[in-house]
């Protein structure tokens, strides 16, 4: 294998650079700061590629063949232009950090590109690869299946509203932090083919409401309900039915179930060693994109689809 580029040096990227070094896997790094090329510099011992950036001399091929594969780790705003930019370079197979853009319009120029250069773009969705959703989906086909299904993403926007982001980030906070727990839902449960939603409620950082709450059915006839309300208490949550259990992520990195005809709840106990080494879900997630395995992903072209679907839950 050649090497990875690794494009990002914020905290995101070093959890992706701890994994890479467990693997052995051999990487560069692209960053724009200074003082997060220190920063990366002193918690993964790798010195940060900065300014003039080959990325942007657009170098092309003579680029893109000394690695395998790019990796995107940086914030939400910069994620489309960056994967714009390896596409540019030919680079033809690439994970870039959910949700790929700051809105539809992003996404879907993206998955544009990426259909012209026909080349692998795939979103790390890192929660489909926690311990506790591999246990949870392999239950749930021992059951022969979910009948229903039901997720909250509530935010806390208390603690959202005082942080200080680049412009847009907290307007799309659904897009770039929600949607983990929606794909999440979706990713066992199925794609919706029918969904009624609603919004209403105000706040200052975010135009597209306050409280959230929906229903429809998947095209697995998945029956699925949801809600949020982000001025209220409350946290992430998804729960999938079967006619012997009810599985339970509440945390999302614990696996916790009701049999029928029990109130009682009890958790499953799940080998998250990994979870706990590293980032949760971001070993299998990287070794999986290293291996080729892309079973557990979507795909750029898919997540431009989602993000339409996306749009109605919030406007």
């Amino acid at each position: 294998m050649n090497k990875i580029l690794l494009v990002g040096a914020g905290p995101m990227a070093v959890e992706y650079a701890k994994v890479l070094q467990s693997l052995a896997i051999e990487f560069d790094v692209i960053g724009r700061g200074e003082a997060s090329a220190k920063t990366f510099f002193e918690k993964t011992n790798k010195t940060v590629i900065t300014v003039p950036s080959p990325l942007e001399r657009a170098e092309g091929e003579a680029f893109s063949a000394k690695y395998d594969a790019a990796i995107v780790a940086v914030s939400m705003e910069q994620l489309a232009n960056a994967t714009l930019k390896l596409l540019v370079n030919n680079f033809k197979k690439i994970l870039v950090e959910k949700p790929a853009g700051m809105n539809s319009s992003e996404i879907q120029q993206v998955s544009k590109l990426a259909n012209e250069k026909k080349a692998e773009v795939l979103i790390a969705y890192n929660r489909r690869f926690y311990a506790s959703t591999l246990a949870a989906e392999k239950m749930i086909k021992e059951d022969g299946g979910a009948t229903s299904m039901h997720f909250e993403f509530t935010e806390w926007s208390h603690v959202i509203e005082p942080l200080q982001k680049a412009k847009g980030v907290k307007e799309n906070w659904f897009f770039g932090n929600s949607t983990h727990v929606v794909d999440l839902a979706f990713a066992l449960g199925g794609m919706p083919k029918e969904m009624t939603s609603y919004k209403n409620g105000l706040i200052s950082w975010h135009p597209n409401g306050a409280a959230f709450a929906g229903a429809g059915i998947t095209d697995k006839d998945v029956l699925f309900s949801y809600n949020a309300n982000w001025n209220a208490p409350g946290r992430w949550s998804v729960e999938w039915m079967t006619n012997k259990h009810r599985f339970i992520l509440k945390p999302l990195e614990k696996l916790q179930l009701q049999k029928i005809g029990s109130v009682a709840v009890e958790e499953v106990a799940i080998d998250d060693k990994l979870d706990k080494d590293f980032k949760p879900g971001l070993f299998l997630q990287t070794q999986s994109f290293l291996q080729n395995d892309f079973s557990r992903f979507i795909n750029i072209h898919q997540q431009a689809e989602n993000a339409l679907l996306y749009d109605k839950m919030m406007k």
